[in-house]
């Protein structure tokens, strides 16, 4: 017959500890029987867990059946839930199987009823972590509150079908056009996730390519284009020689950005999010060069601008300062609000936008000069896919670009074309 184990108290069971391994020393996992249901063990960890376990026979397998966690679950009530459990055993109940199927059934359930809701915030919530903006998931939520979740929040996501995904698209696809774009991709998106964690299994029906396409006019062929306003090159002159006479930090920023063609975080920061705009140690006004760090870049990579004359004079009278002090600060040193070179142009009576100096730029090189195209793409630091102009872009091209950023500088204040329209500037060392 089996050995029967003592009945312990409760006073000696809160005394069990860990055995120690005789040869390293080290505590390891223990199983001390307490005696009172055979085949009960109080199971603890060199951690210092501790979890009751019933050791039975259960058919033809001895598993083991958790019981809770000590002193969570007493002594008393360990002895009981034993009892009970070897009771079902003797009456032909396997309490393990019936554990493992409540839990599948109770999966299922939460599988079946997930909303789409509950699958938005869940999708959000880990997608977050790659967003390179902070702001882009208080976004999504904006977009899908606004035109998803009044309509098919509550809907099981197992259950939204093509319907669904018109009602939330038809009344605002030629309407707000871009809007709806983008709420159908981030739709796409999260049934796409639903599926993959088997909260649905049929088709994605806001997918577009071979779907919605046969649904819904192209977004290409019925959006407003948006572009941001440009100042005419024949007003640029007139204004740029204001602008110079002008004081004030927020000035100073604006000239310089129009004369590195730059974007206008690159050149003030975005307050926004906490990104720096450029500082002292990015310049180096001995070479001319201006170094944009990748991780303020929206392309993600170096960006190299050669500064002209007039940028270097900007600089020198400003600074130079401390290598992370900020050029052109904000009030109290701080990265300036959004509208601060936009305020200039308002005070200036320009009804034109600061990102659209950079359209007035690439018209100048397209219809006044013969420099390459790949130059001027460089200078805005614009992403090609392309393999040619990916090479160029390797290049850097800062030689060119520094020709082109000299001649643009005398546009900006002169109006003077170059010398000889006719020659063309060859991107490559070689002849034309």
């Amino acid at each position: 017959m089996p050995r029967v184990a003592k009945e312990l108290s409760a006073i000696e069971v809160k005394r069990l500890t860990c055995r120690v391994n005789p040869e390293t020393g080290e505590p390891m996992e223990s199983r001390h029987p307490v005696g009172g249901v055979s085949g009960l063990l109080l199971k603890v960890t060199p951690s210092g867990a501790r979890q009751w376990i019933l050791r039975t026979k259960v058919g033809k397998r001895r598993p083991d059946i958790g019981l809770g966690p000590f002193p969570e679950v007493s002594l008393a009530q360990a002895r009981d839930k034993a009892r009970e459990l070897k009771e079902q055993i003797r009456a032909g109940a396997d309490p393990v199987e019936e554990k493992r199927a409540a839990k599948r059934a109770l999966v299922a359930a939460q599988l079946s009823t997930m909303s789409f809701e509950q699958a938005m915030e869940q999708y959000i919530d880990m997608k977050a972590k790659e967003f390179r903006n902070p702001r882009q998931a208080q976004q999504w939520r904006n977009s899908l509150k606004t035109y998803a979740v009044p309509r098919i929040g509550a809907t099981p996501v197992r259950e939204i079908e093509l319907a669904h995904i018109k009602a939330v698209l038809d009344p605002i696809w030629e309407s707000k056009t871009e809007t709806a774009n983008r709420v159908r991709a981030r739709l796409e998106n999260i049934l796409g996730w639903c599926a993959i964690h088997g909260y649905r299994s049929n088709d994605n029906p806001a997918r577009w390519q071979g779907y919605l396409d046969e649904v819904y006019p192209s977004p290409e062929k019925i959006k407003k284009k948006g572009h941001h306003k440009a100042m005419p090159l024949s007003q640029l002159s007139e204004f740029m020689q204001q602008l110079s006479a002008r004081k004030g930090t927020a000035a100073k920023a604006l000239e310089f950005l129009i004369l590195t063609a730059a974007r206008t975080n690159e050149v003030i920061g975005d307050k926004r999010i906490g990104k720096r705009g450029i500082v002292w140690g990015d310049v180096d006004l001995v070479a001319r060069i201006w170094t944009i760090p990748a991780e303020l870049m929206k392309s993600e990579k170096v960006h190299r601008v050669p500064l002209c004359s007039r940028a270097v004079e900007i600089l020198e009278a400003i600074g130079p300062g401390e290598g992370t002090e900020p050029v052109f600060p904000g009030p109290k040193g701080q990265i300036p609000s959004n509208n601060f070179l936009s305020a200039v142009m308002k005070r200036m009576d320009a009804p034109y936008t600061v990102h659209g100096f950079r359209s007035t730029f690439k018209d100048w090189a397209r219809e006044n000069t013969a420099y390459a195209d790949e130059v001027s793409e460089l200078a805005l630091a614009h992403v090609n896919d392309d393999a040619t102009r990916a090479a160029y872009a390797r290049s850097e091209l800062i030689e060119k670009r520094r020709l082109m950023m000299g001649d643009w500088e005398r546009f900006c204040y002169e109006r003077q074309p170059l010398a000889d329209t006719d020659k063309i500037v060859p991107i490559g060392g070689g002849s034309p």
